[in-house]
């Protein structure tokens, strides 16, 4: 999860408690500032991250959203998703050009628990 907070009160902090909470293996990507979100190590870069990377959840603002998008890439990553509120063209490109399946614009938290109640 890139931009995961450690302050309780941010929304990347409530959604990787949630998917925690459902089994999801979340590693907080943060490029300074901090050493642990919910008890799980931080890495400064995705390309720290030494196993596979089903996808890539953002929490930032849109400018910064392609260079995630190049960085999810060079990791290998299966898909890239914006949360609510960040869309980029950009990204987007960047994303389906590299043949990543890619989301915007949606909470992670939100989708699954839609998905889970309509199993």
């Amino acid at each position: 999860m890139v931009g995961a907070s450690p302050k309780p009160d941010r929304p990347s902090h409530g959604v990787m408690r949630y998917l925690l909470a459902q089994g999801y293996r979340v590693i907080p990507v943060r490029p300074e500032g901090c050493d642990e979100v919910l008890g799980v190590p931080c890495v400064r870069t995705l390309a720290e991250i030494d196993e596979p990377i089903d996808l890539v959840d953002v929490f930032r603002r849109p400018e910064f959203t392609p260079d995630v998008a190049r960085e999810a890439v060079a990791a290998g990553a299966g898909a890239l998703w914006l949360q609510l509120g960040i869309t980029s063209d950009e990204s987007r490109r960047i994303a389906e050009e590299a043949g990543l399946d890619y989301v915007e614009d949606a909470c992670t938290a939100v989708v699954h628990r839609t998905e889970v109640q309509d199993g």
